[in-house]
């Protein structure tokens, strides 16, 4: 008898056909924490031996993800004194002690911003802007606090040098006559198209009006879209439960179109036989596995250059077009916070600031003293 494992919710145990069944199912977020874990330890095994212990006090506040970035972030800066500093000429990674880290100066720090920006890493060129260098130098902080507060080290170089200032944009969005353009051409854009190409589109059209649809329609992040499962579509309440960022789950409602959208596409996602391990993803790539972030990245820019060539419009610009409009028709600040996720309140005003200044422009000229004659 062959024997198979199906993560199920179903609680029975096997069935007449052999069929031995899991009680719990693994989630795509699950599954996502126990690869970024796997991957955390495979960078560890690189990084000098005294980095576990400040790995090991972050994983209760951090997700894998932000201790995975932090790794890469950490391996950066300790190739950086590798390459550019002659006191570690001849050194391996692996033969630095936390000592060093008291050898460290303000001046070190500065010159770690600069290399940031423009440096070699293998075969490839990486380069950072204003964000990627906040991010760098706030692991390096975080890096630094922890053997500081424990008397490790004497000396914290890092608070000596300020945090790179990130000078906000103005939000891209989509308008609303553009939103309806972006939903009609992708629901009419293969009408001409014929052979192999018309069969594509056909495959495809429903699954990429649905994603772009709920991502309009919810401002859902592009990776809590594709995290969904099909039992976490509720019609009954028109809702799905997305999880968050931080790992919490929340219950984020949907209107009629995103509804038709979804059961639309439902009925050829019926049609579809998933690789093993994907029964439970809502939405399936062409090779009928989970779809994955990139792939909706990717479908979103061949649709939206179609609309327009100013904007680059990406997932999340999608996302902050359903902020805008959920803000101008209600005006809760609070309320676009809780719908987004947003931990902090502060993150959505920063964001929606601009808003809040044309809505006090119209009210300059929304009192009138005197009556023209």
């Amino acid at each position: 008898m062959q024997v198979r494992y199906i993560y199920t919710t179903n609680p029975s145990f096997s069935n007449r056909s052999g069929v031995i069944f899991m009680e719990n199912r693994q989630t795509y977020h699950e599954h996502t924490d126990i690869e970024n874990t796997l991957r955390l330890r495979q960078v560890l095994e690189t990084l000098p031996p005294f980095c576990r212990d400040y790995f090991r006090s972050i994983d209760a506040t951090t997700t894998t993800k932000t201790r995975i970035s932090y790794a890469y972030d950490i391996r950066i800066f300790f190739q950086f004194l590798l390459e550019n500093n002659p006191a570690f000429k001849g050194k391996t990674m692996r033969d630095i002690d936390v000592g060093v880290l008291d050898q460290i100066k303000a001046l070190d720090i500065e010159e770690y911003q600069e290399y940031l920006k423009v440096y070699q890493n293998g075969e490839r060129m990486e380069t950072n802007g204003e964000r990627g260098l906040k991010r760098k130098i706030s692991a390096l902080r975080s890096f630094y606090a922890y053997y500081y507060k424990r008397e490790m080290i004497h000396t914290n170089p890092t608070v000596l040098v300020d945090v790179p200032k990130i000078h906000q944009k103005s939000i891209i969005r989509l308008d609303a006559d553009e939103v309806a353009m972006l939903l009609d051409y992708i629901e009419h854009c293969g009408d001409h198209l014929t052979g192999q190409k018309r069969v594509f589109y056909e495959k495809t059209k429903e699954r990429d009006l649905a994603i772009v649809t709920l991502l309009l329609g919810t401002g859902i992040r592009v990776s809590e879209c594709v995290g969904l499962d099909i039992e976490d579509v509720d019609f009954k309440n028109n809702g799905i439960k997305v999880t968050r960022k931080g790992g919490n789950e929340m219950v984020v409602y949907f209107g009629p179109e995103v509804e038709k959208a979804l059961k639309r596409y439902l009925e050829v996602r019926e049609g579809i036989t998933p690789l093993a391990g994907h029964e439970h993803a809502l939405f399936y790539s062409s090779q009928r596995r989970r779809i994955g972030v990139q792939a909706v990245e990717n479908l979103v820019k061949k649709y939206a250059c179609q609309i327009t060539t100013t904007k680059k419009i990406t997932p999340h610009k999608l996302r902050s077009t359903y902020g805008t409009a959920l803000y101008q028709e209600t005006g809760d600040i609070y309320l676009v916070a809780d719908v987004l996720g947003h931990r902090d309140v502060n993150t959505t005003k920063k964001h929606y600031a601009a808003l809040d200044d044309a809505r006090r422009r119209q009210a300059a000229s929304a009192v009138r003293l005197r009556e023209e004659e």
